[in-house]
């Protein structure tokens, strides 16, 4: 199974707070859709921050994402480990296929993948 990134999820008050300070840092917002927004850092796209203040189709909040190349086999590995799924197996509005799965340590897991 390929892993295509890691990403912290961290929760903010403040999206421009977030966004200045971590433009200091050399990282450029390259997607904002009001409630989430991601920054990457510019000539390495997989090294990236996502900011939300919600989930707006989830129940809970994820603690990181981590895209992987195919989804339904990584939705089908944890479900037939009897990891807990959070958040279905999901086509999501802004073009992505997602699942939510909790880890040993309580950590929620936004498995993702680009659609298309």
């Amino acid at each position: 199974m390929a892993i295509r990134r890691v990403v912290p999820d961290i929760k903010t008050e403040s999206f421009e707070a977030s966004r200045v300070f971590y433009e200091r840092l050399g990282f450029e917002e390259v997607m904002n859709l009001g409630w989430v927004m991601a920054l990457a850092a510019p000539g390495n796209p997989t090294a990236q921050l996502i900011f939300m203040d919600r989930d707006a189709s989830a129940p809970v909040e994820p603690d990181m994402s981590i895209e992987v190349e195919d989804v339904d086999a990584a939705h089908e590995a944890m479900r037939a480990a009897g990891a807990e799924i959070v958040h279905p197996l999901t086509d999501e509005e802004w073009g992505v296929r997602r699942f939510f799965v909790r880890d040993p340590n309580g950590q929620v897991v936004n498995v993702v993948a680009h659609r298309g």
